[in-house]
């Protein structure tokens, strides 16, 4: 079974998420700015290369969950509006893999496993985090009417993506192809709450 989810955003996680966020928007701009302004010595010549990296953000969230809407209202949206230009923005899915049919189980059903699909889909289709996370929010606002037909179309007609190209996503192969999506992500989800569950970054860890 996937981990229990906290209900409710306290004011103690709304802070020390927020405060994560701040963390690596000012890391990006204190490197690059005193790098870009260095004074040029004989010990200090020019920079040959500059890196443009984007700072990784990524968020875990479960399409049906209550958390998930207040996470990206609160906190991801508020971020994203002021360094999304900085960040390499990623979207992924908490569940567990069942072994048996190599599926995925979802806290929330079956329900929340397609929703997670089709959100899935409008990331590999609309690679632009502008795009896609507007989607997503879109219909996490109507958390508890997803997967339905009219919610995704009327979201989908609202960020400019093509309802059809997402549903073939969805449904391509039989659904094996969403599956695999899906099911890659939760892996990645789980594997970054393993590599940071002795660390002080809690980032992935705040839905």
């Amino acid at each position: 079974m996937p981990p229990p989810i906290r209900r409710g955003l306290s004011p103690a996680r709304l802070i020390m998420a927020v405060g994560y966020l701040s963390l690596a928007a000012v890391t990006y701009w204190y490197f690059h700015t005193h790098a870009a302004i260095r004074p040029l010595t004989p010990s200090n010549p020019p920079l040959t290369t500059v890196s443009h990296d984007l700072v990784p953000l990524e968020a875990h969230i479960m399409s049906k969950c209550p958390d998930a809407r207040d996470c990206l209202r609160d906190l991801v949206l508020p971020a994203m509006q002021k360094v999304h230009d900085k960040v390499n923005f990623t979207l992924s899915f908490i569940g567990t893999p069942t072994d048996n049919d190599d599926g995925v189980a979802c806290k929330h059903g079956p329900e929340e496993c397609l929703g997670n699909i089709i959100e899935l889909c409008a990331q590999r289709l609309y690679p632009d985090a502008k795009t896609f996370l507007g989607f997503t929010m879109c219909l996490t606002r109507d958390y508890k009417h997803i997967p339905q037909r009219s919610l995704v179309e009327d979201c989908a007609l609202e960020h400019a993506i093509d309802f059809s190209k997402l549903n073939e996503c969805a449904t391509k192969d039989d659904g094996a192809l969403g599956i695999g999506m899906l099911r890659d992500s939760v892996q990645r989800t789980a594997e970054v709450r393993i590599h940071t569950q002795h660390t002080h970054l809690r980032l992935y860890s705040i839905v």
